[in-house]
């Protein structure tokens, strides 16, 4: 894998992927890198050909076949993984609706997991927005999960820190906020993988568990450690990261080559309380699509999911 070479990021589409009237506005207004980069951060190289696969006006949808570890046993569901370029407003760390010179270029991954235990249906949706001109941790992150107990939702801000505002309706994590020093996030290595897999961290690393683990197995927000190699193949690179005292595993299976697609991932969690078995979780590529999906929100549209083998 090679470093890409320096161009300066002047993009020729303006990608939105919001869900409001601003996504009907041409594609072809330029994204602008902000004005000045931050004092801590460098600057990352970016090729022609990372520009005209991720500026061509679509987003990059992949549907997998899920198998989720839950309440000790494997429930079979779906996944879509998103990722898609956006303008984003630094400051205010939401999409932009206007060009301007403030705004910065964003990767933003929406992944989405479906799956019921027993009666009731999980609903699960994170978003990580990653700056794509500078080597910085993701300037956002938020995590929904939606059951018929009830919903948590989490947020990250980076900014000074990174603060932290966490909802629930589990007692003992009710409302809280909370500001922590930067560090590695296991939300940003899906980003990571797409922008630049060189920049994978490896060997001992300080980080902090995806959002969905976090509020899954009601963990304290912190950081851990953990060991994290990457095993390059001709066809697919495994990059695998082991946290010894969660015993927690989580493997990514991407391609060696540009665009470094995400084929499938696993991850393995310490056993529930009350069962002595360790089930693994995985998620197997179904389809995948270039769309410019917010355009395509008409019934008629509705059978496209079939190109995605989704429900």
């Amino acid at each position: 894998m090679n470093l890409f070479k320096f161009i300066p990021l002047f993009v020729i589409l303006y990608v939105i992927s919001g869900c409001n009237a601003s996504e009907e506005k041409s594609d072809s207004h330029p994204i602008s890198a902000k004005k000045e980069t931050s004092k801590t951060a460098t600057p990352r190289n970016i090729s022609k050909e990372f520009k005209e696969y991720w500026y061509s006006g679509t987003a990059e949808i992949t549907s997998y076949s899920l198998m989720q570890e839950r309440y000790g046993e494997i429930r079979e569901g779906s996944a879509v993984n998103i990722f898609v370029t956006e303008d984003f407003l630094p400051d205010a760390q939401v999409k932009a609706n206007n060009v301007s010179e403030e705004n910065i270029s964003v990767m933003k991954l929406n992944q989405m997991k479906n799956f019921n235990t027993g009666i009731y249906p999980y609903s699960i949706m994170t978003s990580t927005f990653s700056p794509i001109s500078e080597k910085e941790h993701p300037l956002k992150i938020t995590n929904s999960v939606q059951e018929w107990c009830g919903q948590v939702y989490m947020q990250l801000n980076n900014r000074a820190e990174f603060e932290i505002e966490s909802h629930s309706y589990f007692q003992g994590e009710a409302d809280q906020e909370i500001s922590l020093p930067k560090t590695y996030l296991e939300n940003e290595l899906w980003n990571l993988i797409r922008i630049n897999p060189e920049e994978l961290p490896t060997g001992d690393v300080m980080i902090i568990p995806s959002f969905e683990y976090l509020r899954l197995r009601h963990k304290e927000i912190k950081e851990h450690n953990a060991f994290a190699s990457l095993k390059q193949g001709d066809s697919i690179t495994i990059y695998t990261l082991n946290y010894p005292d969660l015993q927690r595993q989580l493997m990514l299976f991407f391609n060696s080559t540009f665009p470094y697609e995400i084929e499938k991932w696993e991850e393995i969690n310490a056993a529930d309380q009350n069962d002595t078995l360790r089930l693994k979780t995985t998620a197997t590529k179904l389809k995948r699509i270039k769309s410019d999906y917010w355009k395509k929100n008409a019934n008629a549209h509705l059978n496209l999911r079939d190109s995605l083998q989704l429900k």
